[in-house]
């Protein structure tokens, strides 16, 4: 933002949104609902959409207050873990839901959606991805809510599939234009059978995400080991060159034929959203993420702290991503002729990040049980809570 004194009744990222950027709250818990803070976000900022997290998650519900009452109500022997973990997870969503709801209007359902994690574990093929879908959404019962899908080879059946029966979906994890397309691709497909089914496709709202932040990371790891002034000269590159090479695939993808049809019968295009946003090195500004990644209808996820540092100010420089398509693929041609393989690099963090998401769900089950045990022990005998609204 410039230094410009802000004007009473202009939103703190209104100079973002104005470049067609959406910004979402990442990492969404019960302490930014109960204490207000996603409602002030949503005023004065100007957050569209908010985003949920089973790591982040797990670590709140260990050191929140705000989660005790719901897991004295859940301190029940006929509970299992995943019940209850689900449970807590889809009362924080829907309060999220209730509270992007205006927003969710006034955009037409573009904007104003909560999405929300599924257990990998539960979720590894097509079939069971659905279920375990219309499940979640079943328990946050709002329209305004959707679930992650991973961009893997198993998760681009289920994208497919999970659109087909009119569940909104968000793809996350992709790192790379190949896998890219075939999320596209399958997305496309997915709506034709939906309106084939005779849903409607106004109400289907999807993004897919690629996480800048882990890119980079992995990108310029190399290039530090590598240590030569060419190597060292494209850190902090890749990301921004990927994000590049995405938005037109995007764009070419949804100015053709095919999309067209789609698009009158209601469809709205399938967004990119950058994750990952969180700048760890002290040297470099908070918000390098949010100022080079700006273009038309475009999502950028941010944890409250960077959220809060965008809010305060943010140099922009217009739109950084069309028309750089040249550019970035002179970046990728660098990283190449140093032995920087973006394939090899997208299949590793994929598999990681798999990975952790699994190993997010088991922290969170954990901390679930505890707190209901720690609960249970507490609770005056022949007293019942109950499990959410």
């Amino acid at each position: 933002m410039s230094d410009r004194q802000r004007q009473p009744g202009v939103l703190e990222l209104d100079e973002l949104v104005a470049e067609g950027v959406s910004p979402w709250l990442n990492g969404l818990t019960r302490g930014h609902l109960a204490s207000g803070c996603l409602t002030r976000l949503i005023a004065r900022t100007g957050v569209r959409g908010a985003t949920s997290d089973p790591a982040v998650l797990a670590t709140a519900v260990e050191t929140d207050d705000a989660y005790r009452e719901q897991l004295a109500g859940l301190a029940s022997d006929d509970i299992c873990a995943a019940d209850a973990a689900r449970a807590v997870a889809a009362y924080d969503v829907r309060w999220a839901c209730d509270e992007l709801r205006p927003v969710y209007q006034a955009t037409r359902g573009l904007d104003g959606m909560v999405s929300m994690d599924l257990d990998p574990r539960l979720a590894r093929d097509a079939e069971s991805a659905v279920a375990e879908a219309e499940q979640a959404l079943r328990a946050v019962n709002r329209p305004n809510a959707m679930v992650k899908l991973p961009a893997t080879a198993e998760g681009i059946a289920a994208i497919r599939e999970c659109v087909g029966e009119g569940f909104p979906v968000h793809v996350t994890g992709v790192f790379s234009v190949s896998r890219y397309r075939e999320a596209l691709d399958a997305y496309g497909e997915g709506l034709r059978r939906a309106l084939a089914d005779g849903r409607r496709l106004s109400a289907l709202s999807s993004v897919v995400s690629l996480p800048v932040g882990l890119l980079d990371a992995e990108v310029d790891a190399r290039l530090e080991e590598l240590g030569t002034p060419d190597a060292l000269a494209l850190r902090g590159e890749a990301a921004v060159a990927r994000a590049r090479h995405l938005y037109r695939l995007y764009d070419d993808w949804f100015g053709g034929a095919d999309w067209r049809s789609l698009a009158a019968a209601g469809g709205h295009p399938q967004r990119l959203m950058w994750t990952s946003t969180t700048v760890t090195d002290p040297s470099s500004t908070p918000t390098r993420y949010v100022e080079r990644l700006v273009t038309w209808g475009t999502i950028t996820s941010m944890s409250l702290p960077t959220l809060e540092a965008a809010a305060r100010r943010l140099a922009l420089c217009g739109d950084t991503l069309m028309g750089r398509h040249g550019a970035a693929t002179e970046v990728w041609r660098r990283l190449e002729r140093l032995g920087i393989d973006g394939e090899e690099i997208a299949r590793k963090l994929e598999a990681e990040s798999a990975r952790r998401r699994a190993a997010a769900w088991r922290d969170l089950y954990a901390a679930v049980d505890a707190g209901r045990h720690t609960a249970h022990r507490a609770r005056p005998p022949g007293r019942r809570g109950c499990a959410g609204p």
